[in-house]
């Protein structure tokens, strides 16, 4: 049984089994190597650490990651639920799609769960572009959407971010006349530059038509202004909305995740892919959705004021960074980012990748305190060098 699915859907799937068509996608994903857009994500993601060993005693802020980790409730529910690991145990699949659905006030087939939301933004590449529907992203932004693109032979047509880090939204919804996917992250990554619920809406109400827009909200809880696009889902829009467990909620190394859009939209990104989920992510997430009045706010708080302390420290330095309001920087080294990284890392701080549209930035995950401290005496070690 496919995940997400609702028990009677479920039934349905298992007499029909699968089509000629759900055979015939998946083979051609595989055919073209979609098993290497996994890998290639992970490698992004990592930065450094894809192409350069780190030492085991490096201060890690190159994959903004959360190293609060889950939290004490989520702890305790996979602990309970690892010794039934012996079963795929879907109930709580199911049980993670409706208490999403909830919490969002979406009717629950609108909700699907999976591993994480690369999972979902894959599938969301897959089944809207194609050869003569192409991908359009900001830049910079996350490059997975563009690989996956490549996969598919689609092109990719990147729009450059406004000056205060938002996506250009007018240039976005022009860029490509035979776009399948308008790829917005919100807040961006590797920036955390926010962009407006009126710029948002101005792109679903102004991009080619049969075009859908995938806003990607990864890290939106960590945000005080950064506005979801869920009731655009109530509205019926051309909207899939990305969120994911692995960021505020501390749970990268256990995958929970969820897309939620409307119930055609949703069913068309079922077609590639089939399998159970991870429970101790499944459980993990009700548990944390379930604290989530009390623990995105105090978390939230924790990176701020960390994230501001840094920016006021560098400003200090004359450095200058994209405004950000989620657990990441995009720093302005005034010199090649690869070096300046590649420095820092000998000097035990492993950092995030550049982008080549700003070769003289670095991304920084925002860590510990301790951490801070020492990417700061790392940091100033290398510009003085």
């Amino acid at each position: 049984m496919r995940e997400g699915l609702s028990v009677d859907q479920g039934r349905d799937f298992l007499r029909r089994g699968f089509s000629r068509r759900d055979f015939g996608r998946l083979a051609a994903l595989l055919a073209t190597g979609a098993g290497g857009v996994a890998s290639f994500e992970a490698a992004q993601a990592q930065g450094l650490s894809a192409r350069v060993d780190i030492p085991k005693d490096a201060v890690r802020i190159n994959a903004n990651e959360n190293p609060m980790g889950p939290c004490p409730e989520a702890v305790e529910a996979i602990r309970e639920i690892v010794v039934r690991g012996g079963r795929y145990l879907y109930d709580e699949t199911f049980a993670f799609a409706r208490a999403t659905a909830e919490m969002e006030g979406l009717p629950r087939d609108c909700v699907a769960a999976f591993a994480g939301s690369s999972d979902p933004l894959h599938r969301s590449v897959f089944a809207f572009c194609g050869p003569a529907r192409g991908l359009v992203v900001a830049d910079p932004g996350y490059e997975a959407p563009e690989r996956a693109a490549r996969v598919l032979g689609a092109r990719t047509t990147k729009v450059p971010l406004r000056a205060d880090g938002s996506h250009d939204v007018r240039a976005m919804a022009a860029a490509d006349p035979q776009a399948g996917l308008i790829y917005l992250c919100n807040p961006n990554n590797p920036t955390g530059s926010i962009t407006r619920p009126e710029d948002v809406e101005l792109l679903v109400a102004s991009k080619p038509k049969d075009a859908i827009v995938l806003v990607d909200e990864a890290y939106i809880h960590f945000s005080k202004n950064a506005a979801t696009a869920v009731p655009m889902i109530l509205q019926e829009k051309d909207v899939v909305i990305l969120r994911t467990f692995s960021k505020l909620f501390g749970m990268a190394g256990l995958r929970a995740g969820a897309a939620m859009g409307r119930f055609d939209l949703i069913e068309r990104l079922r077609d590639y892919g089939a399998g159970a989920l991870p429970v101790t992510g499944m459980v993990g997430a009700i548990a944390s959705l379930k604290v989530a009045d009390r623990l995105v706010p105090e978390r939230r708080a924790i990176v701020t004021d960390l994230r501001e302390d840094l920016v006021s420290w560098l400003s200090s330095r004359g450095c200058s960074a994209f405004p950000s309001e989620a657990n990441m920087l995009m720093i302005d080294v005034g010199r090649p980012g690869r070096e300046f990284a590649a420095a820092l890392l000998r000097n035990k701080v492993a950092v995030g990748r550049t982008w080549a549209s700003h070769p003289n930035h670095i991304r920084i995950t925002i860590g510990t305190a301790e951490e801070m401290a020492k990417f700061r005496e790392a940091f100033d070690r290398v510009r003085q060098a």
